[in-house]
């Protein structure tokens, strides 16, 4: 269960797209216009008609344009495709396996032979789109009753602006429920010129929230727990977690296993080090030695919103079982392992989907560095 706005738990069905039809055939499942009130309400009474078509360089070369007749808005069958105002269409299927198997932005550009900048903006929409496919994934999924959770440790920028990456974790089933970050300040050993940059950065840039991780955590687990009674989690000794746990409405049972217990099967939180294992394993920017390192901690959230539909719903739970049940599929909020053709064969809409707060800063990259002057937001309204 989810813990979001009101105002955006609306219109959960899944309507019928058009996307493998021809476009004599494509029906809009509705008006993408988020102010028509035949975006969200799928009434009988919604009519719309055809405008004639346009031509691109790509297949399909003929496009079908459509006029809403009631606020009349003009649209595409491109409007619903993922692929909407790509000139490269070709490069968002590649993306995932290429992201999930350890390929970063620079060597998946000369592979494809595109500038970086086109793949660090497709693999935005990518990482958008698949917040938007778990979010709505989750809306009609059960709830998960027990979580492991733990915070993966990396940094953006260089080693002196460290994050964690808060990860929830059903433990029967391996399935990553929800995530968050906080920054934090740079900590373990340093020799004293170190120390004195640290102080330095600080004073220019400020200094992280001490409190970060208790309110983010706090945050993961209500969303996790939604409007449950009760909730089991599953942590190691972190002092923020207690804390966190105090402010939640339901009754939490928390079994804490010592970080200092040995990472085997047998472990209480082996899903969330499997997780943490497989994260470092298959992405480039959170390798323990690598030049490949997020320069952005939103660039790390949508990276990590790939590899959770990847992991979720594509990957098999176990990697001795290539064609055993993914985590998804284990727990029933699927019937078969969902395909890259199928992921991408629909465009979500952030207003016909609800999204929790951490995920809608994600979305429209919200998200600041401090070490950078310059924040690239998401304002394109058309292509939300």
């Amino acid at each position: 269960m989810w813990v979001v706005p009101l105002k955006l738990c609306l219109a959960r069905a899944m309507p019928r797209v058009g996307m493998r039809h021809s476009n004599n055939s494509f029906v809009p499942p509705h008006c993408p216009n988020p102010n028509c009130k035949y975006h969200l309400q799928l009434d009988a009474g919604w009519r719309f008609k055809c405008i004639g078509t346009f031509g691109r360089q790509v297949a399909p070369h003929r496009i079908q344009r459509f006029l809403c007749l009631h606020c009349r808005r003009s649209f595409s069958t491109q409007t619903f495709s993922t692929t909407y105002w790509l000139k490269r269409p070709d490069i968002l299927p590649q993306l995932l396996t290429k992201t999930t198997g350890c390929m970063a932005n620079r060597q998946i550009a000369r592979d494809l032979k595109v500038a970086p900048s086109t793949i660090d903006r497709q693999l935005s929409r990518l990482g958008r789109h698949c917040l938007l496919y778990h979010a709505a994934t989750m809306q009609s999924a059960e709830p998960a009753r027990r979580v492991a959770i733990d915070g993966f440790v990396s940094f953006e920028h260089s080693q002196y602006w460290p994050f964690h990456h808060h990860l929830a974790i059903e433990p029967e089933s391996d399935f990553i429920v929800y995530f968050t970050d906080s920054e934090v300040r740079r900590s373990g050993t340093m020799t004293p010129a170190q120390k004195r940059k640290r102080e330095r950065l600080e004073a220019a840039l400020g200094r992280p929230d001490p409190k970060a991780v208790y309110g983010d955590v706090k945050h993961l687990l209500e969303v996790v727990a939604g409007s449950q009674p009760h909730l089991t989690v599953l942590s190691d000794d972190h002092r923020a977690y207690p804390q966190a746990i105090k402010g939640l409405l339901c009754e939490v049972t928390h079994l804490v296993t010592s970080s200092k217990e040995r990472r085997d099967a047998d472990n209480p939180l082996f899903p969330v080090n499997l997780a943490d294992m497989l994260l470092r394993h298959s992405s480039a920017n959170h390798k323990r030695e690598t030049i490949a390192w997020s320069k952005r901690r939103q660039a790390s959230a949508e990276r990590l919103a790939v590899f959770l539909v990847w992991r979720n719903y594509m990957k098999s739970r176990r990697e001795k079982r290539p064609r055993g049940p993914t985590p998804a599929e284990a727990r029933g909020t699927v019937d078969h392992r969902v395909t890259v053709e199928e992921l991408l064969g629909r465009r979500w809409f952030v207003s016909r989907t609800s999204l929790p707060a951490r995920w809608v800063d994600y979305y429209w990259r919200a998200i600041s560095t401090r070490a950078l002057p310059r924040q690239r937001r998401h304002e394109l309204s058309y292509a939300a």
